[in-house]
């Protein structure tokens, strides 16, 4: 049986960084039994032998009452791990070293890793690590985390204490486990005479004073942010457009044999088409999150992230959420896909998750795209501007709402504080690690998204496909029509309706599907699955559009579109990113119920003005 290896630190102190560098591909991503917070476990085989990791929640004690510090506390009390390697940041010891002092009223076998001393190296600080590690009676090791050359040392001092292990001969002198000032005291001790520092007083740079200026450093927070997420485009286009040649270059080739040995048309489909629009689109998942996670995951390794989340962590507190929620809502005015994967830099599942339904209450950019042009069929360009405007408003609105009504169950009013930080010091990016980081992440969304977007694409192929080619013999157009008298409720014809459900799928298709309902141009079928590269006729649409549709059913189509499952990429990656099906799905239903309702209150509102 597997030895077992605990990483225990507080968040950002390095331990995913150094689970990624250990496990490689070699991970199981999961929940824990009875809870919805994530488990990482993973191994890596050393001189033959076989080690287990477990990469435990970030905790800063283990005496807290949330479920991350349960499952961390309970994993470590409970002495599933054979040895635990206690992670601290260097260029911050005192700061950093509570947990090690919990941990030693344990007497459990452990390792201290002196993470960042590159970090400390800039700052002007030494650390003492042979004194330290006499006054604990346990190894402590300078590490890297971000650097290769420290892990063959780390793999080697762990299977030593594999079989030769030591506890802490030095534990906080209290009868009262909750007394910090003991624990404190401890802490003051063991470093007294163990770090040094040539800077004396930290003096705010210029820089930091305009980042966290009240006004001033919002709007640069702000302007950083977005420009990081316009790199991140640039990077991950390319890797999109060539994922966008597949389906042209292999739809035709797999139709023409497949028809030649008389296969049955239904199978053409999804061979030809479908299946080939799946590597697309997860092709293009693995880009956004490689281009989010590579500039992101820069700007937080150099300290700019934390910055940022000081600035707005009050403004975010009131939907229940840390500052760090920033990036990932900014993000996902380009992409929910950007911003639903950026929300890893969260501390703990529950705010991962109200981040990510959050941030499906932030309108893309295919919106933006899409939206003003069915708007424009319509109403008169100030018109179409107010339109636009209105979603925006809106936004805010629907924001809050999704606070009030999934906040009480992931981030409880009664487990929110006020964030407590130190402003890490700016220091040189590792470009190695970063990359390796970004890359390992996008393949690992590629490989778990394939199936996910697959079944749920097979799904809408089921509904829009059609032997013939009509658009009156799908699946779609016979439910549309059926539920007309329903769907006339919320403002939508079978018309608009079909459309609607469609940006559930991709707001790209909107249009197509629109085209192909109206002026019966294309298939449904292929109008969906080749949205992003058929183009459509907007002047006949719109001609076909107005002469049919009126001006409040298409301000509810709108808002319906725009507030409705944002596509099934997003759908996935949510998943994926949470590892929970059962809180997707309830985002989604929940989404997809008030797109609804929406149109109805536009619809029967507007219908008494207009």
């Amino acid at each position: 049986m597997s030895k077992r290896i605990a990483l225990l630190g507080q968040p950002n102190s390095g331990k995913s960084t150094v689970y990624n560098a250990l496990t490689g591909s070699r991970q199981h991503v999961g929940n824990w039994p009875g809870k919805t917070v994530e488990k990482n476990e993973g191994t890596y085989t050393y001189n033959g032998e076989t080690f287990a990791v477990i990469d435990l929640p970030g905790s800063y004690g283990l005496s807290g009452n949330s479920d991350e510090e349960v499952i961390t506390t309970d994993y470590i009390r409970g002495g599933q791990a054979d040895l635990t390697v206690v992670l601290v940041d260097a260029s911050q010891l005192e700061r950093s070293m509570f947990m090690l002092a919990e941990f030693a009223e344990l007497n459990k076998p452990a390792i201290l890793l002196l993470n960042m001393m590159d970090v400390a190296g800039s700052m002007g600080k030494t650390v003492n690590d042979k004194l330290l590690s006499e006054r604990l009676g346990i190894p402590v090791l300078p590490f890297v985390a971000a650097e290769n050359k420290d892990y063959e040392k780390l793999k080697e001092l762990i299977q030593q204490e594999l079989r030769s292990p030591h506890c802490l001969k030095s534990v906080p002198v209290s009868e009262d486990k909750k007394d910090y000032k003991a624990k404190y005291q401890w802490i003051s001790e063991v470093l007294d005479g163990v770090t040094d520092s040539t800077h004396k007083k930290y003096v705010l740079s210029k820089g930091d004073k305009r980042l966290l200026s009240p006004v001033l450093g919002k709007f640069l927070c702000l302007g950083i942010v977005l420009l990081g997420f316009l790199v991140a485009m640039i990077v991950c286009v390319p890797f999109m457009g060539i994922g966008s040649m597949i389906p042209g270059i292999l739809n035709q080739p797999i139709a023409n044999l497949l028809n030649g040995l008389h296969v049955h048309p239904w199978l053409v489909s999804i061979f030809s088409l479908l299946i080939p629009n799946t590597l697309y689109f997860c092709i293009s998942m693995a880009a956004f999150v490689f281009g989010v996670n590579l500039v992101f995951g820069y700007l937080e390794e150099i300290g700019f992230l934390a910055r940022a989340a000081y600035q707005f962590d009050s403004i975010l507190s009131k939907l229940g959420l840390q500052g760090k929620a920033v990036c990932p809502l900014l993000m996902g005015f380009g992409c929910t896909i950007g911003g639903a994967s950026g929300t890893r830099v969260m501390d703990n599942w529950g705010q991962r998750m109200l981040a990510m339904a959050i941030v499906w209450a932030v309108p893309c950019g295919s919106i933006w795209s899409v939206m003003p042009v069915v708007a424009n069929m319509v109403f008169s360009p100030v018109e179409t501007i107010l339109v636009c405007l209105g979603i925006l408003v809106y936004v805010f609105i629907m924001a809050w709402i999704v606070s009030k009504v999934f906040g009480k169950s992931l981030a409880p009013v009664e487990s929110r504080t006020g964030m407590i930080m130190e402003l890490p010091p700016y220091h040189k990016a590792h470009w190695k690690h970063i990359l390796k980081e970004a890359l390992l992440k996008a393949v690992d969304i590629f490989k778990r998204a394939l199936t996910t977007v697959f079944l749920v694409s097979l799904l809408f192929w089921a509904f829009s496909y059609s032997s013939s080619g009509l658009l009156e013999d799908s699946l779609l157009y016979k439910v549309g029509t059926f539920i007309e008298p329903v769907t006339k409720f919320f403002g939508m014809s079978w018309r608009t309706f079909m459309a609607f459900l469609s940006s559930a799928f991709a707001k790209e298709a909107v249009l197509g599907v629109l085209n192909a309902v109206f002026t019966g141009q294309n298939s449904l079928v292929n109008v969906t699955f080749n949205a992003k590269t058929t183009a459509t006729d907007t002047m006949a649409l719109a001609a076909a559009y107005s002469s049919m549709i009126s001006k409040p059913e298409t301000l509810a189509f709108i808002f319906a579109s725009s507030f409705n499952i944002p596509c099934v990429m997003a759908l996935s990656t949510t998943y994926r990113e949470s590892h929970s099906l059962k809180w997707t799905a309830r985002v989604a239903l929940f989404y997809f119920g008030c797109a609804l309702l929406l149109a109805s209150v536009v619809y029967h509102v507007t219908a008494l003005f207009l």
